[in-house]
């Protein structure tokens, strides 16, 4: 059979089973209560928390769409079992909507195409390049992971574990990924559409409006992914939507506001010259390797070019944040005027003298040793993986030397309890005490406040909606954030827990 046919019958419960062809593929139980025209969202990640976003909606012809696929991250042991239960069978997938790049969002869809999803991932052309080399990336150091954490594990007599996905598993699925331009209405099938809408927040990162014709009716759901800020430095900014029906936003900012993007700059620059030129120190900014880490190096550029500072060697150690500066430069619609015009006289502006991009082990190694003030620009943002581990344990008993937060860090990560003033950290099983001082700029981080996201969200006539839902944020944070989107005319808002499932 090439179309899929429906068998409803009634008895105490109603059982759908859905064939295709003559292998049975899915079967569902409802309640009598169910309407045969409703569709379910059910919410499997970044529920009244900011990591792991994914959301599963299944239409009324059974259809199964994963609304991005996020691995959770920043809780230790408990992070890998709930990355590992997943909420539903990857093999019963027909797609997933990737609306961005970052691991929180992305990370998980090596593992579900291990575990047998054979079935395409609609996201920007953007996206789809970073994913290439950030899936890899999370692959390889999951299994660097598990490596060294099996090693204490056969110490203790306890039986070695496998990493939730390899190197391998990451290129594999590329395979599944389909690229498309912005604004572009792109039919997934004779009843779907999707079209991505720029959201500002990072290369390639849009808000996806789904588009579902059901029984003669046209549904439409727009997930906003992460929301960028009006300004930044090298994104182009968010850009209006097409009016939903139902909305799932982001929140993760929902109860801060942030400084003026041009306090921000001023005092990176202070930070720079108090610990490079004043105290002779090293300067450790964990950054993320793919935007956060692009937009460092583009200001740092610019304080050169004013002759704001004097020669400080700048070292960007991350192989990932090498490879994603190089995709950077393979998607200059992505950028904003500025940063447009300023490439007309100066064609990169991820390049100058003073700046060397590191891949090689041994020369992260080598810059340990290294005894002049510089900037170390390395991952990961949250200080939990990545070479920045080995950097913060190498600088941070120093009180000559500055550890530079420039995102979100979230809670039980490294990055966190540094910020919240712990005296001393384990890295890598070894404690150490923190003498460095420890700084924080939030206006580099990638997410609107909640001003931001409010005023993005008014391209939506909010008469028009059937429902908002907040999700990617605290559980404290989504709250504020309600009450502020009803004073400005949102109504029927939720905030679903994990595994909540609606009728829509």
């Amino acid at each position: 059979m090439g179309k899929i046919k429906r068998l409803n019958f009634i008895a105490s419960r109603i059982y759908r089973i859905v064939i295709s062809g003559k292998k049975l593929i899915k079967i569902f139980t409802f309640n009598d209560s169910l309407k045969s025209n409703d569709m379910l969202l059910k919410f499997l990640g970044a529920a009244r928390e900011v990591t792991g976003s994914k959301i599963l909606l299944t239409t009324d012809l059974g259809k199964k769409i994963l609304i991005d696929c996020g691995m959770f991250q920043g809780k230790g042991l408990e992070t890998d079992a709930m990355n590992r239960n997943l909420g539903f069978e990857p093999s019963e997938l027909d797609h997933v909507i990737l609306t961005h790049a970052h691991i929180d969002h992305s990370g998980l869809i090596p593992y579900i195409h291990r575990l047998g999803f054979e079935g395409s991932v609609v996201c920007t052309s953007a996206t789809r390049d970073l994913c290439s080399i950030m899936l890899a990336d999370s692959g390889h150091i999951q299994e660097q992971d598990t490596h060294t954490f099996n090693k204490k594990r056969l110490k203790k007599g306890l039986p070695a574990v496998t990493p939730i996905y390899t190197q391998e598993d990451a290129v594999e699925c590329m395979k599944r990924f389909i690229g498309i331009p912005y604004d572009l209405k792109f039919k997934i099938d004779e009843n779907i559409k999707v079209k991505f809408t720029n959201t500002g927040h990072m290369l390639g990162s849009g808000v996806a409006t789904l588009q579902i014709i059901e029984n003669g009716q046209i549904k439409r759901i727009a997930f906003t992914g992460d929301i960028g800020r009006p300004v930044n430095r090298i994104i182009a900014p968010p850009k209006p939507f097409p009016q939903t029906d139902w909305l799932i936003s982001e929140s993760t900012y929902g109860n801060r506001l942030h400084p003026a993007q041009e306090d921000a700059e001023k005092e990176l620059l202070e930070i720079v010259i108090d610990t490079c030129v004043n105290k002779g120190g090293k300067l450790i900014i964990p950054a993320f390797s793919v935007g956060r880490t692009q937009e460092i190096v583009y200001s740092i550029h610019n304080f050169y070019k004013s002759g704001l500072l004097p020669k400080i060697e700048v070292f960007v150690d991350s192989p990932l944040a090498v490879n994603a500066t190089e995709i950077f430069r393979m998607h200059p619609e992505c950028f904003n005027r500025e940063v447009l015009e300023s490439m007309e006289k100066d064609p990169d502006p991820f390049g100058f003298n003073a700046l060397h991009y590191i891949t090689k082990e041994e020369d992260s190694k080598r810059l340990n040793d290294y005894d002049k003030p510089c900037i170390i620009i390395s991952a990961s943002g949250m200080m939990e993986a990545g070479r920045v581990k080995h950097h913060l344990a190498n600088s941070i008993q120093d009180s000559k030397n500055t550890v530079l937060a420039v995102g979100y860090c979230a809670p039980q990560t490294l990055g966190a309890r540094l910020l919240d003033g712990a005296k001393e950290v384990s890295i890598h099983g070894t404690v150490y005490k923190v003498n460095a001082d420890i700084r924080k700029i939030e206006s580099f981080s990638g997410h609107a406040d909640y001003q931001e996201m409010i005023s993005f969200l008014q391209c939506q006539d909010p008469s028009a909606l059937e429902k908002v839902f907040l999700v990617h944020g605290d559980y404290e944070a989504q709250k504020f954030f309600a009450e502020k989107l009803t004073e400005a005319g949102f109504k029927n808002i939720s905030i679903p827990d994990k595994f909540q499932e609606f009728e829509i």
